[in-house]
């Protein structure tokens, strides 16, 4: 036995014992004690020493984490951080009035982990605690959620950004997340004063195209759920009430081996994922059969449940056929594509929750296909569901007081950042241009002093220029929660090498995936130098996939501490230490094939190597190894949809082990706004790995309905394939759906007096929108608003965008969302006028469910219509638009 296994081993034989004897234990059932001892002693090779001086229940805390945790939290956190957050967790329970009444295993599960998702972790609860003791002592557990909430909002407000998750302590400094950052931060809050709470999650929408985060809490027996930083007057209440209605799916990953009354979708050894769609929508179940082609079940056959969005069927869900080959699902009443593939040969069909029982699928299809052929496929979400007005007027006009108050606490506190005037001033004495230096701060938020550090130290460096291509290379979010040490030390370990090809993309720049930035150029000075001991030294790392099942990314420094990784985790690793070498080191682009550049390549030859570590031995071998052909598509333009873009309304996706995976493509002109559309990426023909693909193709229509074509089609070695690519329309989709009343009056803005719309806009067709200034669904809307500028204001027609009170117009700022059309109106439905209007005639349960858009001529004749959160919205009101 090791000195390592000995040491942890001792230990986990020890918690048995100890937690046998019961009293101040928090773990009391015999049952969870075993499994924690289990997965403790089958962790002992890798998982650091316990703090000394532990006390019976912060060791119970830290050995409930250290059971369950993924090997990278171990790699990339000291325990030093988890005792904190364990010591919080116990603090609040002991301080708190609810905290003898939350059950162990709520305790356990939802109070107790530091981990809600993939952010980077931090030890905020302890800050959150001190924060919010005084603001919820003396609160039921309701009115504490509901507190909770409100100082959510005083720190953070929705902002989109890409996908690396900041932790909760970032997120306050910037003042802003996406939802996940939003959710996962009012998670934090609630668990640090003891309430069980959850990340609830839609990975896809079926009505729409994104997803979508909340949060669930528990109080006094029962889980409610609400917008994170968005305070409604009471709970189970937020703007995603409609969209809810119509998901597919919502679920949520429970930390460790979770019993509870929810359906399991999956475990794993670390998390639990439960499917509460239920608590929102109505759902079936249905049964998946999966067959040979001679009839035989499959077992262990991989089955993925598909939700189109972002014109790909996305698997939001992937199960394991039992040994009869079968497994179930339950889902909200609309459509997926089921896909099941035993790894080499696979099948598909639709599945109808609601509508069909079982669905069986034969395997008779695998790899290299003959000819093209296309499937059509009409994808249906579920249907609208009526929502509810629970809050009275005078709650409202409560809460919006709040909200403005709140917002003002916010707004003070950015306005404490960097002012321009002292922008200028360090700009002139570091002696760099004061645009760039005013970019980065600005963009840098929250993280401002920390940016303005790092460009101090890098004028007295003389290595501004190095530092500026930093920090353009590196993403927004970066810029907002990096320390200038990092950046330092990338600056430090690569501006050797900057007179090298591809320095700024792959060597100095420190970002490979996901992953949170982390000081690795030093610590990699003792590592290998040269590429082939470097291709060695990342063979070496161990696989332990099964150890990180949510592919939370592992930084390069924890897989050199640890030596374990999974495969992303080892490729990363391998990036970041030929980039710390100097060598460019990329995946490419459109393959995701892991490559270094071969600096000694004869001038005129390829010079990216592809590097595989699954074979035999680690091996390289030039690019243009790998067998490709040629792809080109041809399309004719149809009336609604003159030119797709990828991502909205196509994608390509290439087999591999019996699924298709979607594949980057991109404008190899970047030029800016041609990037991503069709006639951009197959301007001329596009080089693709030999092999198997599909593109699939779809037109949302204005109910949510998808028409898709899904072609497959074989690439084949030194050969060019054109394939026709079609977006299906339907021919009927303007239609008269409701009646609305367009003599109703608005007050204008800066006006006193009402005018009708139709006095407005004038005879013909135009476009009412009811708006909600700063909530998250109506700023969805107006970018979208904003991106069809020009063809709105080619239309000509009328466009009124109401706001409900003065207060919300005054509110709203324009320039938020880049340059609206200039044939807006903006007013006031002063007295609910035209809000009423609507709710009578197009038979709405809740008005104030918004954005409302609607489409009418001046007789009234409504011919499109839309309520509420919806990605997309722009594009298919203009479908309507274009066919009028």
């Amino acid at each position: 036995m090791s000195n390592t296994m000995r040491r942890i081993g001792y230990a986990w034989m020890g918690v048995v014992l100890l937690t046998a004897c019961g009293g101040g234990r928090l773990l009391k059932n015999e049952q969870t004690r075993e499994r924690v001892a289990t997965h403790l002693a089958e962790r002992a090779a890798w998982l650091p020493e316990l703090p000394a001086d532990l006390d019976a229940r912060e060791r119970d805390g830290m050995e409930f984490l250290y059971a369950y945790m993924p090997v990278g939290d171990a790699a990339d956190y000291a325990p030093e951080l988890y005792l904190s957050n364990v010591r919080a967790s116990l603090r609040a329970a002991d301080e708190m009035p609810w905290g003898g009444t939350v059950p162990d295993e709520l305790f356990l599960h939802y109070v107790l982990p530091v981990r809600i998702n993939n952010e980077n972790l931090d030890t905020s609860r302890s800050v959150f605690y001190e924060e919010l003791k005084d603001r919820v002592r003396g609160l039921t557990m309701e009115e504490a959620i509901l507190e909770v909430n409100h100082w959510c909002h005083e720190k953070v407000i929705y902002t989109p950004s890409d996908g690396r998750t900041m932790s909760p302590s970032a997120a306050v400094r910037n003042a802003q997340g996406r939802c996940g950052e939003e959710s996962t931060f009012t998670v934090a809050a609630l668990r640090a004063v003891g309430i069980p709470a959850r990340q609830v999650y839609t990975p896809r929408w079926a009505h729409t195209d994104d997803n979508h985060a909340w949060v669930e809490a528990w109080a006094d027996g029962k889980w409610y759920y609400f917008g994170a930083c968005e305070p409604e007057p009471v709970l189970d209440m937020g703007w995603f009430d409609g969209p809810s209605k119509r998901g597919m799916l919502m679920h949520t990953k429970v930390f460790g081996e979770y019993v509870g009354d929810e359906e399991v979708i999956g475990r794993t050894p670390l998390y639990t994922e439960i499917n509460v769609t239920h608590n929102y929508a109505p759902v079936a179940q249905a049964t998946v059969l999966v067959r040979d082609t001679a009839g035989a079940a499959v077992p262990g056959a991989r089955v993925d449940f598909g939700i189109y969005n972002y014109a790909e069927f996305y698997p939001a869900v992937r199960k394991a056929a039992d040994a009869e080959g079968r497994t179930f699902m339950t889902a909200g009443l609309g459509d997926m594509l089921v896909w099941a593939t035993d790894g080499d040969r696979f099948g598909y069909g639709k599945l109808s929750f609601g509508k069909q029982d079982t669905l069986t699928i034969t395997l008779n299809h695998r790899g290299g296909i003959g000819e093209a052929y296309a499937v059509a496929f009409d994808i249906v979400p579920p249907a609208e569901g009526r929502t509810e007005n629970r809050v009275t007027p005078e709650q409202r006009a409560a809460n919006d007081v709040r909200l403005a108050r709140e917002d003002s606490i916010r707004n003070a506190y950015i306005a404490g950042w960097m002012s321009k005037r002292d922008v200028f001033a360090l700009a002139g004495r570091i002696g760099a241009d004061t645009t760039r230096v005013w970019e980065a701060i600005a963009t840098s938020r929250g993280n401002w002093a920390e940016v303005a550090q790092f460009l101090t130290d890098a004028a007295a460096a003389g290595e501004l220029d190095v530092a500026f291509e930093l920090l353009d290379v590196v993403s927004t979010k970066d810029l907002r929660d990096t320390p200038a040490a990092v950046l330092t030390d990338h600056l430090n370990g690569a501006a050797s090498y900057k007179d090298r090809p591809y320095f700024k993309e792959y060597i100095l720049n420190p970002r490979v995936g996901t992953e949170l930035l982390v000081p690795y150029r030093a610590a990699m000075a003792g590592e290998p130098a040269e590429i082939e001991a470097i291709v060695a030294r990342a063979k070496g790392i161990e696989l332990v996939d099964s150890l990180n099942p949510a592919r939370i990314p592992i930084s390069a420094l924890g897989v050199q501490r640890l030596g374990r990784g999974d495969r992303a985790a080892r490729d990363r690793f391998f990036i970041a230490l030929a980039r710390s070498k100097g060598i460019p080191a990329r995946y490419e682009p459109i393959t995701g094939r892991l490559q270094y550049y071969d600096l000694g390549a004869t001038c005129g030859t390829e010079a990216w190597r592809n590097v595989d570590f699954d074979g035999e031995l680690a091996a390289a071998s030039a690019a243009s190894a790998v067998p490709r052909g040629r792809l080109a598509v041809d399309y004719t333009p149809s009336k609604h949809n003159d030119d797709p873009k990828y991502y909205s309304h196509f994608t390509v996706g290439k087999l591999r082990n019996g699924r298709y995976e979607t594949i980057e493509l991109s404008d190899p002109d970047a030029d800016m706004g041609a990037a991503g559309s069709l006639a951009a990426i197959f301007a001329r023909p596009v080089e693709l790995e030999e092999g198997d693909y599909r593109l699939v193709s779809g037109t949302r229509m204005a109910d949510g309905t998808v028409l898709s074509e899904v072609r497959y089609f074989p690439i084949r070695a030194g050969e060019l394939t054109t394939i026709d690519m079609t977006m299906r329309e339907d021919d009927n989709s303007v239609q008269v759906i409701g009646t609305m009343n367009p003599e109703s009056k608005f007050v204008p803005q800066g006006a006193t007096e009402p005018v009708s719309i139709l006095s407005t806009t004038g005879r013909g067709y135009f476009v009412l929108a009811l708006l909600e200034a700063k909530k998250e669904p109506t700023n969805h809307a107006l970018r979208d608003v904003a991106a069809l500028k020009a063809e709105l204001e080619e239309w000509g027609r009328g466009l009124v965008f109401l706001f409900p009170t003065d207060d919300q117009l005054a509110a709203f700022d324009a320039s938020e969302f880049g340059d609206l059309p200039g044939t807006i109106v903006y007013g006031v439905d002063r007295g609910g006028e035209v809000s009423e209007m609507l709710a009578r005639s197009l038979e709405l349960t809740n008005r104030n469910d918004l954005p409302i858009f609607v489409v009418a001529d001046t007789f009234g004749r409504v011919v499109f219509f839309s309520q509420g959160y919806r990605i997309g919205l722009g594009e298919q009101m203009m479908k309507v638009v274009r066919a009028l």
